[in-house]
């Protein structure tokens, strides 16, 4: 059997206990938090973070990003299946600021029927920003004056590993302003699916009721949480070889006329790529997936290269050549006509 070869693991019984207890053990670790609960998705961990703050502060209402997972991206579970009004801030922006949550939480203050504000959560990196973070000092205003407000923080930290590499300060640092995190575990861990919520003893404490009470308790989660405990190690050099082979890459793309490279001030892995209007998009596709070399979805003639381990598979230079073939393959071809004399 698989989990055979694992040391020490042991099967879970409804994801409690065996090599899930490990996987929590060891993110708390990570994360610098006292404890960490396995969940299978990224939408259910903001869930319950967001649920379990607002039950704990006796509040109906949670504060998030206007461009967030959470507010975008969940059907509105939180307002339909827990009773919690979100309150989105910045629309169309990375993030909000300091500045736009003391405005906001002044106006609720205002307001003649008192609802107090339960939570406030912050995505970063922001997937709809093309991964784009909030920077640190942003992050520290706004968790210490929720602390000094009394308001629960919480971090959708899916991609927080990639944040940490863009900034080089350490994910157990980014945790350790916040009430709770969540991390995913198939976005970099080799995982097909789970995510991690972490925080205080009182703040997991019996919060896998709720985690069944949605119908996520799985009955047996160890094969994913024993992919993740494989490779935990060795993710950080590996990622950062690859963050450190990215930036060369970008250079090297820089220099072909053919591509525009967009690089974001506050940039993680993620590098949108404006394609020539002269190059026909499909060709250009299809031959470098022959090549396995890949971006993601595009919008419009805008191609999204992701930055990640698998980078570590080619050269730098392997990869270019295949973008200049495939560039020569998808540009306007000329006909030759023979002359009539």
């Amino acid at each position: 059997m698989f989990l055979d070869q694992i040391d020490n693991c042991e099967e879970d019984f409804y994801s409690n206990g065996g090599v899930i207890a490990q996987l929590e053990e060891r993110f708390a670790k990570v994360l610098g938090k006292e404890a960490a609960l396995w969940v299978p998705t990224g939408t259910l961990a903001n869930h319950l973070a967001i649920r379990r703050h607002c039950a704990q502060t006796q509040a109906h209402k949670a504060i998030v990003s206007e461009q967030s997972h959470v507010y975008r991206d969940s059907g509105d579970c939180v307002q339909r299946l827990s009773n919690i009004a979100l309150v989105p801030l910045a629309p169309g922006q990375t993030n909000f600021t300091r500045e736009q949550l003391v405005h906001e939480i002044r106006g609720q203050a205002s307001n003649r029927v008192h609802t107090p504000i339960g939570a406030v959560s912050i995505e970063s990196p922001v997937r709809r920003a093309e991964g784009q973070f909030m920077s640190w000092e942003e992050m520290q205003d706004i968790t210490q004056y929720c602390k000094s407000e009394g308001i629960r923080t919480h971090l959708d930290g899916a991609r927080l590993w990639m944040m940490s590499e863009a900034t080089g300060i350490l994910v157990s640092d980014y945790a350790s302003l916040f009430d709770s995190v969540y991390v995913s575990l198939w976005k970099y861990f080799d995982a097909p699916f789970g995510a991690i919520l972490a925080g205080s003893h009182d703040f997991i404490r019996n919060l896998h009721h709720e985690r069944r009470m949605f119908g996520a308790s799985l009955p047996c989660a160890a094969f994913p949480a024993s992919l993740v405990l494989q490779g935990l190690d060795a993710f950080p050099q590996q990622f950062h070889e690859a963050m450190a082979q990215g930036k060369e890459l970008i250079g090297m793309l820089k220099q072909i006329p053919e591509l525009k490279v967009i690089q974001h001030q506050n940039a993680t892995n993620i590098f949108p790529i404006i394609l020539d209007s002269t190059i026909d998009e499909t060709i250009f596709r299809e031959y470098l997936h022959e090549q396995y070399i890949f971006f993601l979805k595009p919008h419009g003639r805008k191609l999204i290269l992701t930055i990640n381990v698998t980078l570590l598979r080619q050269s730098n230079q392997t990869i270019v050549d295949a973008i200049k073939a495939a560039l020569k393959k998808g540009a306007p071809q000329t006909v030759e006509v023979d002359s009539v004399e």
